[in-house]
């Protein structure tokens, strides 16, 4: 039994900028974080007398005689993929899917890394070196994104899929300059400075799941007629990360504000009237700025507040969920095996 942990993703900047259309022509960038809220992808091989020869669990139960019975496309891409099977695949985690922190990228990473690891115990020798680790968490969003990209045909960017095998505070650039389209820089703050940022960050619930594919599908379709604010949005990756080695973390949280209206205005379906009004309450109590995590229409939402004024919030806001969070260093990990 192979069992993997996978952060979810917060991003600040620069989403859109990472579909290969845009960044292969212009360049791209995002300023991101994963956090410590998982999915956790418990994989181990099934015994040959059941009926069925593969056991998927999720919301629902699959069993099935062949993996091309498998209702789960994501599951079902990445079994073909590794070449796996008689398998039995059980997720869970700690936050709904469809809600904006990349939560169907995590799953196929926490998937893959689980079925490596369930085949090939040489390839985990490696990564006790910097550069061996590297490379595995390369394989891991490479893999991640082929699955979701290419076998599922989503449509989407690919920053997910390596903030969620990296981990950690990083800006991720993208470009056909490096190998597989992007580089990750991870962004060195000190323990006690990371921790001041994060306490001035809260996120709520807008208690909306939603597909966010639908969305996704028409950002791109539209990336033409948008390429200035994109440009804009690529620009401010910069700006924050010299804000947050200055220190200046307020400055960081009005940029919030901007990079937040110019995402507004890529699709109308980004946002509405519900999700403006939850933004308007928390500026109108002394937020710096916030933002719609993902593609949009619903899920989480971000703000920069000072710890001080964040009570205020939490009682505008209480028919919303709070959910607290701290910065994660790890990304996708091994937590248990036995065979």
């Amino acid at each position: 039994m192979i069992i993997s942990k996978t952060p979810f993703r917060i991003s600040f900047f620069g989403g859109g900028t990472d579909f290969p259309d845009f960044f292969n022509e212009y360049g791209g960038k995002v300023l991101s974080t994963s956090i410590d809220k998982y999915c956790y992808v418990n994989v181990r091989p099934l015994p040959e007398f059941f009926e069925y020869k593969d056991e998927i669990i999720y919301s629902k139960i699959e069993q099935v005689k062949d993996i091309e019975e498998i209702n789960h496309p994501m599951v079902k891409n990445c079994l073909k993929l590794m070449d796996v099977k008689n398998i039995k695949v059980y997720y869970d985690a700690d936050l709904p899917a469809r809600t904006g922190l990349g939560t169907s990228s995590s799953f196929a990473v926490g998937l893959i890394n689980s079925l490596l690891r369930l085949k090939n115990d040489e390839v985990f020798r490696y990564i006790n070196t910097n550069e061996g680790l590297v490379k595995y968490k390369s394989k891991l969003s490479d893999s991640a994104i082929y699955v979701e990209r290419v076998m599922c045909k989503e449509a989407g960017g690919i920053q997910d899929q390596i903030a969620a095998a990296y981990g950690n505070l990083n800006i991720i650039n993208f470009g056909k300059e490096y190998n597989n389209g992007y580089n990750v820089q991870n962004i060195n703050l000190p323990y006690d400075e990371k921790s001041k940022f994060n306490e001035n960050l809260i996120m709520f619930f807008t208690g909306i799941s939603r597909n966010s594919f639908e969305i996704q599908s028409t950002t791109q379709s539209q990336l033409g007629s948008n390429v200035n604010r994109l440009l804009e949005m690529n620009k401010l990756v910069d700006v924050a990360y010299g804000y947050l080695m200055s220190k200046d973390f307020d400055e960081f949280g009005k940029l919030l504000d901007y990079t937040w209206k110019l995402k507004r205005e890529l699709n109308k379906n980004i946002s509405n009237n519900f999700i403006d009004e939850i933004y308007d309450a928390a500026m109108s109590v002394g937020a710096y700025g916030g933002k719609l995590l993902g593609a949009g229409g619903g899920g989480f939402m971000l703000f920069y507040i000072k710890k001080e004024l964040q009570d205020k919030l939490r009682g505008k806001l209480k028919n919303l969920l709070e959910i607290p969070f701290k910065f994660d260093e790890d990304g996708s990990k091994i937590i248990y095996r036995t065979l």
